[in-house]
C-alpha cells in the first residue's frame, strides 16, 4: 500500500537546517534561545577547565597600574607566595595588577589562570597565564572568580574592582557563600572607603557592625598571606571533622547494637 509523498518543493527541518550561504538564514543566533545556549556552554567550558584546579585564590586590582607601580611588584610578590603554598591564582587576565599576579604565579611555578572577558578595549589574557578562559558575559566569569576561590585579594582598582569586592561582600553576607577571607591591600587607598562604611552606611543601619569584620586591611604581604593560610586551614579541618562525623556516627551506632544483641543472648 503506497502514500501520498508530499510536495517534493517543501523544504524540510533537515534541508533548512544544512543549508549552506548564502542561502541560510543566520538570524537565530541573535535570538535569546540562542543566547541561552551559548550562556550555558560558557558554563561547562569553564566548570569544566577550573573543576580541578585545588584551592585558589582570586586576585583583583586596577588595569591600570604600570609595571613600575610599587602595586605591582606587591602583587607579584603576594602571588609567588601563594602559588609556592599551592594555590594556584585566578585573575581577570588583562594587564596591570591581574599581570602581575599572573607573573608572579607563573614564575614561581604556580598554576596562573586568566578569565577574559569580551570588551572593545582589552586586548586578550596576559603572557603568564597558563590556564586561560575567554568569556563573553559578566556573570558566566564572575561565577568563576567565586566558586573556586578559597580567598579574594584586592588591591586598588576601579569600577570593575569595585563591583568584585561588593559581590563578595554581598555573598558572604547573605550566606550564598562561604565565609572567606576578603583582603584589602593598601591602606592609603582603602581607609577612606572603609571610614565612609563604618562612619555613614553603618551609623545610617544599611549594614550591621558585623558586616565591617568581613574584610581586612593591610599593607603588609606576609600578614595578608597569612590570614589567606589561616583561613584554608581552618576550612580544611573543619571539613575533616564534617567527613569524620558520620562514619563515628555509624561506629557508636554499630557498638551499640552489638551490645545490644550481647545483653539478648545474655537473658
Amino acid at each position: 500500500m503506497s502514500q501520498e509523498r508530499g510536495p517534493q518543493d517543501k523544504p524540510t527541518a533537515d534541508r533548512r537546517f544544512l543549508q549552506g550561504a548564502p542561502y541560510a538564514d543566520a538570524s537565530f543566533i541573535e535570538t535569546d534561545a540562542w543566547r541561552a545556549l551559548r550562556i550555558m556552554g560558557e558554563f561547562v567550558e569553564g566548570f569544566d577547565a577550573l573543576a580541578r584546579l585545588g584551592p585558589a585564590v582570586s586576585v583583583f586590582g586596577s588595569a591600570r597600574t604600570p609595571r613600575d607601580d610599587p602595586e605591582y611588584e606587591r602583587a607579584v610578590d603576594l602571588a609567588a607566595r601563594l602559588a609556592q603554598l599551592g594555590f594556584t591564582i585566578i585573575t581577570g587576565g588583562g594587564p596591570g595588577v591581574m599581570e602581575a599576579a599572573n607573573k608572579g604565579a607563573h614564575e614561581a611555578g604556580g598554576v596562573s589562570v586568566g578569565l577574559g572577558i569580551e570588551l572593545p578595549h582589552e586586548e586578550g589574557v596576559n603572557a603568564y597565564c597558563n590556564l586561560a578562559i575567554d568569556f563573553r558575559y559578566f556573570f558566566v566569569r564572575k561565577t568563576m572568580f567565586v566558586k573556586y576561590a578559597q580567598a579574594f585579594v584586592i588591591f586598588p582598582g576601579g569600577y570593575g574592582t569595585l563591583d568584585e569586592l561588593f559581590e563578595s561582600l554581598t555573598l558572604v553576607q547573605t550566606g550564598k557563600i562561604e565565609h572567606f577571607p576578603i583582603v584589602l591591600v593598601g591602606i592609603d587607598y582603602w581607609q577612606g572607603l572603609l571610614d565612609w562604611l563604618r562612619g555613614t552606611m553603618s551609623e545610617e543601619h544599611k549594614i550591621e557592625p558585623k558586616d565591617l569584620a568581613l574584610l581586612r586591611l593591610t599593607d603588609d604581604i606576609d600578614e595578608a598571606v597569612g590570614w589567606i593560610v589561616e583561613a584554608f586551614e581552618a576550612d580544611r579541618a573543619e571539613a575533616q571533622l564534617a567527613q569524620a562525623a558520620p562514619r563515628q556516627a555509624e561506629a557508636v551506632e554499630a557498638e551499640s547494637e552489638r551490645q545490644a544483641q550481647g545483653g539478648t543472648i545474655a537473658e
